[in-house]
Parts: structure tokens; sequence; C-alpha cells
């Protein structure tokens, strides 16, 4: 589902260097390594808010290397949710489709299965002001998955959660890559969090791949 050839970027003051790595469809993978590594470097390239110096991206069999992000079918979560304040929890979702052809706008049904599953129907009328940091994230999550993507990016999704907020959403994690069979890439600086959620993990350092195992 994503292949990664000997991708580099290389900047002034980072450098991400030879990283080539291979993630299956369907699976929950997890990129580990403290602040700084090129975790979110990697991530960025792949959703093409970043330009590699070398290297090549597959996503899905099709290389997306130089392809632009609106292009590539991905979806992508940062940790500070990034919800449009003025809009509602349902509008906040249904954002994305507006740019989708009607020929690729997804079902109702799919829209009404991601609101049940991640039990947004309560809240679909708040705004975001009026959200808890586990609300905003599954809200988060929603408007990535709704546009039915080959691939969701995780980016760090639990780093601005309070602790009593995080076991909810990763539960929620969990319950949408089983239900959904959705091909997921996180990255995280949290040991015990990948080894929960994904099935390998992948450890960065110093913007070089050091290790990929099971978890």
């Amino acid at each position: 589902m994503i292949t990664l050839a000997n991708l580099s970027v290389v900047w002034p003051e980072f450098q991400l260097r030879d990283v080539s790595l291979q993630i299956d469809r369907g699976e929950f993978f997890a990129l580990l390594g403290p602040t700084g590594s090129g975790k979110t470097v990697i991530l960025e390239s792949i959703a093409g808010l970043v330009r590699p110096t070398a290297g090549s991206i597959r996503v899905a069999g099709r290389d997306v290397t130089r392809l632009a992000p609106e292009l590539r079918q991905i979806g992508i979560v940062y940790q500070d949710y990034s919800l449009f304040p003025h809009l509602t929890v349902l509008e906040n979702i249904r954002f994305g489709l507006r740019y989708l052809a009607p020929a690729k706008r997804p079902s109702e049904s799919w829209l009404d299965g991601l609101i049940e599953l991640l039990d947004l129907r309560r809240i679909l009328q708040r705004l975001p002001l009026n959200l808890s940091g586990g609300e905003k994230q599954r809200t988060s999550l929603a408007r990535a998955l709704a546009v039915q993507p080959a691939v969701l990016l995780l980016d760090e999704p639990l780093a601005a959660l309070d602790p009593r907020f995080r076991d909810e959403i990763r539960y929620s994690l969990k319950q949408l890559h089983e239900q959904l069979d959705t091909t997921l890439l996180m990255v995280t600086h949290d040991f015990d969090e990948a080894l929960y959620l994904a099935g390998r993990v992948g450890v960065l350092s110093n913007g070089r791949m050091e290790q990929v195992g099971p978890t």
C-alpha cells in the first residue's frame, strides 16, 4: 500500500537519509522516535506537504512522489485537531466532500457508519468550542475518513490529549482499524502507544530508520 524507496529530505538544519519501507494494505504501522528524528517529515512527504530531495513514494501501486497533495487519496490527522471553529461537527466531517466529483463521493451510509463508529451522533450540531479534547479528535478522524482515503496518516494523535481522553481515542483507533480495514501510519514517541495500536513499528533516530519489526 505504501512503499518508500531510498527517501531522502535534505534541509540545512535536518537530513532524512535513505529511508526505505513497505507498509501493506490494511496494516497499522507506527513510526517511533524522539522529537526531531524525522517521523513527521516522512509523514508529510507521503502526504505531499514536503518534497523529497531523492527517492520515491508509491501509494496503492501509484507513484505519488511529485503528485499534488489533493490527488493522493490520503487523509491526515494532526495532534492539534485543525477543526474549522465556525463549522459544526457534521459540517466539519462533510467539509472535504465538496471537493470530490459527484461520482466519487461516498454514500450516506458510509458517513453514517463513521458517525456511529466514532460515537459522534449526539454532538453533530455542536461547534468545536463546545467539545472535549476526545470529541475534537474523534471529529478529526471522521473528517479525514469521510472521503474514503487509501491511507490515513496520524501525527501524534494522542499527544495533545489529557490522560482521561487518551484511552478513548486509543480505543477509537483500534476500532477503526479492525472494522474498516484501513491502512494506517502513525507517528509517535510513545512506545506503549505504538505497542498497543500497531502491528509493526519502525524506529527512527537522527533521520535514519534503525529498525523495523513486529510489536
